[in-house]
């Protein structure tokens, strides 16, 4: 072991008079590892919540959706399909039909997004098949005799007050000519199943209803009809709308989950930016805690500094004693926080601990995602400043005059 970092060490566990040096430098390395702890839960937190955000958005919705600019027959888009799916990269394609409407029940009432699918076809592109909370999927296939088969979302259906096996009337906007003028369309569905995605807006404002009754009810000149798609990889929308569009023509328009969802991950990032630098300052602030404990080491250790200079020892031996002591500081608390921080991230992410409003935040609970590449750049980051904190005093320390240090001794 070299003898500056022998000295270092024995500097850090200093006893008898020099012990409160040591407290001290036990307040700076906790000042250290409150300060990584507390950034790598921030990052976890932001980083958790972009990502079950993004996995629920993804798990209700396509990655890419394909519109025809004049408008499209469910007929013509079955080309369109049949195409598309033969693009690599693409794991999945379906055709959808939107509409607003208005669902009532004897108990309640609710304005509603109204989705046509193909039950079979839509699981190659959402989850939303997937994610019963209860009755079936498969009248939607096979919608027999009677009303047609509507799936609600579960808290839609809270509010409709319905359950399975209930009727719900839906009034669309696009009416029917009569000798009075135009009559809103009204239509008793019959609720067939509940959707749970985790995520509010789509559990408590959609439903979704067989691809052919939903044209019938909400769109016969096929305006809203379109194609969605999902892709291998959710991160390469751009390339894969470019390759459709080139398979496909001009005539046709695409959108993807980024376009839709730019502004609430913009928000999202610069929220996680801000939180990761006021945060941050916490380990700025244990750097100048750092700083003052050289400082009064420095002080306190002036004759030692000088006998060692006397007995041969170079400046730069004595600039890397405290740069070490320092150093030493900055890495003891960096791994501290940084393993009490993964540690709190785990925990909290495992037992759910943080529970928002889920109509404002859109999940019930706070998930916590740490990511290794940023714990790792966290953790360099704060051993740079405990570094940087370390070169004024040492600067100090190797610049005493020893004549000056021993005269008065």
């Amino acid at each position: 072991m070299p003898w500056e970092l022998r000295i270092a060490l024995r500097y850090l566990t200093a006893r008898r008079k020099q012990a409160f040096i040591s407290v001290i430098s036990a307040v700076a390395v906790l000042g250290v590892a409150v300060g990584v702890m507390a950034v790598l839960i921030a990052l976890g937190l932001m980083t958790g919540l972009q990502s079950e955000i993004r996995a629920r958005i993804l798990g209700a919705t396509a990655h890419v959706s394909i519109f025809r600019a004049q408008g499209a027959t469910l007929e013509e888009l079955a080309g369109v399909i049949e195409k598309v799916r033969g693009l690599p990269g693409v794991a999945g394609a379906a055709p959808s039909i939107y509409g607003k409407a208005l669902l009532t029940t004897p108990n309640g009432a609710a304005a509603a997004t109204l989705k046509g699918i193909v039950p079979a076809e839509e699981r190659t592109v959402t989850e939303v098949v997937a994610k019963l909370a209860s009755g079936s999927a498969a009248e939607l296939s096979d919608p027999g005799e009677g009303p047609p088969p509507i799936l609600l979302g579960s808290a839609l259906a809270d509010t409709l007050h319905a359950g399975v096996g209930d009727v719900v009337t839906l009034t669309s906007p696009r009416g029917r000519l009569s000798p009075v003028g135009l009559l809103p369309r009204v239509t008793r569905l019959r609720v067939v199943g509940t959707v749970k995605t985790g995520l509010y807006e789509f559990d408590a404002a959609w439903g979704y209803l067989q691809l052919e009754a939903a044209r019938r009810l909400l769109d016969e000149d096929g305006r809203t009809a379109h194609v969605e798609v999902r892709l291998d990889d959710m991160f390469a929308v751009k390339d894969g709308a470019r390759a459709i569009l080139e398979r496909l023509g001009n005539e046709y328009v695409t959108t993807d989950w980024v376009e839709m969802n730019q502004a609430l991950y913009s928000a999202l990032w610069i929220e996680k930016v801000a939180i990761g630098i006021a945060i941050g300052l916490i380990v700025a602030v244990a750097a100048l805690n750092i700083v003052a404990t050289l400082v009064l080491m420095v002080m306190e250790k002036h004759k030692d500094i000088a006998i060692l200079v006397s007995m041969g020892a170079s400046r730069g031996a004595i600039l890397r004693v405290f740069m070490l002591q320092g150093s030493l500081i900055g890495a003891i608390g960096t791994l501290l926080g940084g393993a009490l921080g993964a540690s709190a991230c785990f925990v909290l992410d495992h037992f759910r601990l943080v529970r928002v409003p889920e109509t404002v935040y859109q999940i019930a609970w706070v998930p916590f995602r740490l990511q290794p590449g940023e714990a790792l750049l966290v953790l360099a980051i704060a051993l740079l400043i405990c570094f940087v904190a370390t070169l004024y005093p040492a600067r100090g320390a190797a610049r005493l005059d020893p004549a000056e240090a021993l005269r008065y001794e």
